[in-house]
């Protein structure tokens, strides 16, 4: 889990219209314990400090010690009465994912039900995800029902964007927190109420770390990114490409002026996930963006299948 990124902290989870949900599973994963453990028992003291005490027993009120602490020795069974830290690292993460898992197959159940199209759209900050939604909604908004769960730490500057585009939206502002999660995505849709028939997007925070851990309900997984983030941003970040089945490669207008290679790009994602198919595309000129929108309308009409 996230024991270094400072995710745990879940202030500032809410939505735009009021949503303050303190969700049981939050983003506390593993940072109540990923720290604080060398200082259990704030004694970071020298235990080698001279014991002249320990035979003259005529002097039992001498031996302080010298070092202001007024507890004695006993205090390293503590250690042995709990596991290690990484074992309840371990265990606490295994439950937060459980709890998110059953929670996005809630929300799965009711993509189902509904035959709604959940697409997850996951990517580093700025490969263009809200402007691949605005796009696709501009583009298809006579043809399909579009609706927008936006996830971003602060601001609702995406959700703007979106309503301004044609579709309904909901900020998720996740505060400290790196990625969304089912628990969020379930009080989301509960305000949005999306109709049947219909594409839901949900554009992730921006990281192609922690989202990958966690299940949304999603039908289809999105990873995006552009060509001014380098060919082996797959071999970085090969969870995020592993688990995605739609590799959208944005920005394709800026090839002649990067260091680019397209071709290697794919291959390096096949390499994680030979099954990806990829959509290399430009907002800007519109090139590729047919064959997104063909295979989006697909999806939408046809059977869910992941």
């Amino acid at each position: 889990m996230c024991v270094t990124c400072g995710c745990g902290n879940t202030e500032g989870h809410n939505h735009d219209h009021s949503h303050d949900h303190a969700h049981k599973h939050g983003h506390g994963h593993s940072h109540d314990h990923s720290h604080g453990h060398r200082h259990s028992h704030g004694n970071d003291h020298d235990h080698s400090h001279e014991h002249t005490h320990g035979h003259d027993h005529g002097h039992e009120n001498e031996h302080s010690h010298h070092n202001h602490h007024d507890h004695t020795h006993g205090h390293d069974h503590h250690h042995h009465d709990r596991p290690p830290v990484q074992d309840r690292m371990v265990t606490l993460e295994r439950d937060i994912l459980h709890e998110n898992n059953l929670l996005a197959q809630r929300n799965r159940g009711y993509f189902d039900a509904l035959n709604i199209f959940a697409v997850n759209l996951v990517s580093s900050p700025g490969s263009g995800k809200t402007t691949l939604l605005e796009q696709t909604i501009a583009g298809l908004k006579d043809q399909l029902d579009f609706y927008v769960i936006e996830g971003d730490q602060y601001t609702s500057r995406d959700s703007d964007r979106i309503r301004a585009a044609g579709s309904k939206a909901v900020q998720i502002n996740t505060g400290k927190g790196c990625h969304l999660d089912a628990h969020m995505v379930l009080h989301a849709l509960q305000e949005l109420k999306p109709a049947g028939n219909s594409a839901l997007f949900i554009e992730n925070v921006g990281n192609l770390v922690c989202p990958a851990m966690f299940d949304l309900g999603e039908n289809g997984r999105v990873v995006i990114f552009s060509v001014t983030e380098g060919d082996d941003k797959p071999l970085k970040y090969p969870d995020m490409f592993h688990t995605s089945q739609i590799c959208v490669i944005s920005k394709t207008d800026l090839l002649p002026y990067v260091y680019f290679d397209l071709e290697q790009a794919m291959d390096n994602a096949r390499k994680i996930n030979p099954s990806l198919i990829f959509f290399p595309l430009s907002c800007t000129t519109g090139d590729g963006m047919e064959p997104w929108f063909n295979w989006l309308k697909s999806r939408v009409t046809a059977p869910q299948e992941t």
